[in-house]
């Protein structure tokens, strides 16, 4: 513990004297929410355009392996700052008291969604009942099921879950071997392209009325408290890619298809275009709206049973949005 104090202790000292120069450039991480998807291109932007080495770092991806994961290492201080769902957020808080704080929303509306085959009779999400839905341990849209199907009159008990990688998941679902999978409605362009010349259907928990936030980005509270202006500052170069790549997503596709290879370009764009949708609300991008951060907390709590009582302000810091 002593070595993790001086460990973060010169992380923040190195960031509170960061210049603008590359030569004085921090090194941090980044942990995305999982993997490296399409839906992640405008971090690429940010980094390729020198967003980020403008405001003093120098950016290391690393791949999350879910909400729940990105949050615990941004606690644990192996990454300085993470993309996380604030369902998963407030679950975290409740239950294990993690020190992680949204700083900026990004996925302004709910995000999960639940893809099958069109054709395959599940059309609404009544029709899950009695079928096997594909998705990984620790997936938001997972976690956030029993909320939704609450919401949307179905049964839970009554749908089969089955665990599994999420890179295998677009193939359980071409396949037959899922009846339906989870994802969030941003990767549509992925799963189609997996299980072509077959279209597939969406599911969208928004359509349930449920009301809450879904991905932003996420800090320690050290962080939050020690190194406000490198916060503001990491949020501010993000939004600059994000506002690039909405602009230009063919051109936010190219570029990150530049280091994710395995990425269709197509994929990334399509992406790209569904996470704006998301994103923009009344024109404002990245702003945290204290009613839908408390919404996002009823919605949990209301769903869960947590060890502890999460208030709105436990989940979010305000004023890291220029």
């Amino acid at each position: 513990m002593k070595f993790r104090a001086r460990l973060t202790a010169a992380l923040l000292a190195t960031l509170a004297t960061a210049g603008v120069s590359s030569a004085q450039a921090a090194e941090i991480n980044f942990i995305t929410d999982f993997g490296f998807n399409g839906r992640h291109a405008y971090f690429y932007v940010a980094r390729e355009k020198g967003y980020y080495k403008a405001e003093g770092f120098d950016v290391t991806f690393v791949r999350g392996q879910g909400s729940a994961d990105a949050i615990k290492k941004v606690a644990a201080g192996v990454a300085t700052f993470g993309f996380a769902d604030a369902g998963s957020l407030v679950l975290a808080r409740g239950n294990d008291g993690v020190p992680v704080k949204l700083v900026s929303v990004v996925y302004a509306k709910p995000p999960q969604a639940i893809f099958a085959i069109k054709g395959s009779g599940i059309n609404s999400p009544k029709d899950l009942e009695g079928k096997t839905v594909a998705d990984t341990a620790s997936s938001s849209v997972r976690l956030l099921f029993p909320a939704f199907a609450k919401a949307a009159g179905i049964d839970a008990s009554k749908v089969k879950w089955v665990v599994a990688e999420g890179s295998a998941l677009p193939s359980l679902l071409a396949n037959g071997r899922a009846d339906a999978i989870c994802q969030f409605s941003v990767g549509e362009p992925l799963i189609a392209a997996a299980v072509a010349p077959k279209e597939v259907t969406r599911i969208n928990y928004a359509d349930s009325n449920l009301d809450y936030y879904g991905n932003g980005l996420i800090a320690s509270e050290e962080m939050i408290a020690k190194s406000p202006d490198q916060v503001k500052a990491f949020v501010r170069a993000t939004i600059k890619g994000m506002k690039d790549a909405f602009a230009n997503p063919a051109e936010a596709a190219t570029i990150m298809a530049k280091y994710q290879k395995e990425l269709a370009p197509a994929v990334i764009e399509g992406e790209t275009r569904l996470v704006k949708e998301l994103a923009e609300v009344k024109g404002s991008l990245g702003h945290i709206e204290p009613k839908s951060i408390a919404s996002t907390v009823d919605v949990m709590s209301a769903n869960f049973t947590l060890k502890n009582p999460v208030k709105p302000e436990d989940l979010f810091a305000p004023g890291f949005i220029d």
